[in-house]
């Protein structure tokens, strides 16, 4: 539980830039990778996904996985983000590939992607009119 300080010393505003690779951790501490792209839903503004990296080695065969924003918090001492999950729901998670990126907007990619992380009733990207 963060403190009543550290609350009012995080940003509530970060750049896209700032955010970008930064690196991911779970609650025990093991390094899941680093944040590739945020991925913004235009019609209301709001970050909808990080794609994360993971595995591989040093950049080689790394799998990229879109982690709801929800599930990110802000270690602002750390400089980088707590994704609590066990490093095996990451390893489980529908991952793509870096030349072959998934339809983020279609419904059932948003509900296979918030249920797997145990957000089943974050909001869905609003639709195209």
């Amino acid at each position: 539980m963060r403190t009543a300080t550290q609350l009012e010393s995080a940003p509530r505003v970060l750049s896209a830039t700032t955010i970008i690779g930064d690196g991911v951790r779970n609650a025990s501490g093991d390094h899941l990778g680093r944040i590739e792209e945020l991925v913004v839903d235009v019609d209301n503004g709001r970050v909808a996904y990080a794609v994360l990296s993971f595995g591989g080695f040093l950049g080689l065969g790394d799998k990229l996985f879109a982690v709801p924003w929800a599930a990110l918090r802000l270690a602002t001492d750390e400089h980088r983000f707590v994704l609590d999950v066990d490093r095996s729901v990451l390893e489980k998670a529908p991952g793509f590939d870096k030349r072959n990126w998934p339809d983020m907007s279609d419904p059932l990619f948003h509900h296979a992607i918030q249920k797997h992380y145990g957000y089943p009733g974050a909001p869905r990207p609003a639709p195209r009119t």
